[in-house]
């Protein structure tokens, strides 16, 4: 069984949600009787409501706090929250503006978000939803709704928060994230696999020479596998493919995000920024800002990812916004 350090599984999720409490309770609280967590001090404005299975640390529950999202429902590892708990989530923020739900594209949690989004239909708050799918190797262009959300939830989810933030309606927060959503592009690799806590074994094997392109950060197979290369060559790799899916070119402006998968030192992220750094440079694209961390993660996965978004002025504006969570400011 992989080592894990936790007492029992079933107390896993539970038990890292108050140790984070313990750490931070001065600005948020446990949504009361279910898995989720909200600011204390929630503002009148529209609600940013994020969610998804634990195990993606810090994404989604730990990105709340000042200009990002108001509230985060958790379900277990890997395992979309139940409708109950994003019902009493949303509620818990919502101040009369309505609810921002923001989430990556998996079938358990759409559905669920859904039902929450009926359900509190029915109770007269008006809901609007984006899906994060910026995973350019998990669809074709031509269905890319089909795609699953990685990395470029941290850019939808900044934008998200900035955009209420700054007082936008419903309708005019959902469209500037909606845009966001539609132009950010990530893929990514993996050099191991993670490991669902209480399982006898990782969700799959990698020989020790061997290592996965287009992963999915449950541990979903990538579209090929491959020797383990040099990391310049992994990052062109994963850069033309964006780019090529993408169509950003010369002229562009782009913010970047190279994120950990949860066991990869950030030297090795950053060996990868600089040769990302070179491409885009040798290419013409303008980089407004370029991140590296682990701020999305797939438990204790080795490898990485890159992400790129395509700025205009509107979605500069709005990234720029200065936003305080403990594991992501700006």
């Amino acid at each position: 069984m992989p080592k894990k350090i936790m007492n029992r599984p079933e107390d896993f999720v539970h038990e890292a949600t108050a140790g984070f409490l313990a750490a931070h309770g001065d600005r948020y609280t446990q949504v009361e009787d279910v898995s989720g967590l909200r600011v204390i001090d929630v503002k009148e404005k529209t609600a940013v409501v994020v969610g998804g299975g634990s195990g993606h640390e810090p994404i989604f529950g730990y990105f709340i706090g000042e200009n990002l999202a108001d509230a985060a429902a958790a379900g277990n590892v890997f395992t979309s929250p139940d409708p109950g708990t994003i019902l009493k989530v949303a509620a818990s923020v919502e101040r009369g503006k309505g609810v921002l739900f923001v989430y990556g594209n998996y079938a358990g949690d759409n559905m669920n978000f859904d039902i929450a989004a009926e359900m509190l239909d029915e109770m007269g708050i008006e809901t609007k939803t984006v899906r994060v799918c910026d995973d350019v190797a998990s669809a074709p262009k031509e269905r890319y709704t089909d795609r699953r959300g990685i990395a470029g939830n941290v850019f939808v989810i900044k934008i998200a928060g900035a955009a209420t933030a700054s007082g936008l309606s419903l309708e005019e927060a959902y469209r500037v994230t909606a845009k966001a959503r539609d132009h950010v592009y990530s893929m990514g690799i993996a050099l191991s696999s993670s490991a669902i806590p209480g399982e006898k074994h990782p969700i799959f094997d990698l020989a020790d020479d061997e290592m996965e392109y287009g992963v999915g950060i449950h541990g979903e197979a990538g579209i090929r596998r491959t020797k383990l290369m040099p990391a310049d060559q992994i990052v062109e790799n994963l850069t033309d493919r964006i780019l090529e899916d993408s169509g950003i070119q010369s002229g562009d402006t782009v913010c970047s995000l190279v994120n950990g998968l949860g066991a990869t030192p950030l030297t090795e992220l950053y060996i990868m920024n600089r040769r990302l750094s070179q491409l885009l440079r040798e290419k013409g694209i303008h980089v407004h800002r370029m991140e590296v961390g682990t701020l999305i993660t797939s438990m204790e996965m080795a490898g990485a990812s890159i992400t790129l978004m395509k700025l205009d002025d509107e979605l500069q504006k709005y990234y720029d916004m200065p936003c305080n969570s403990p594991y992501y400011k700006k």
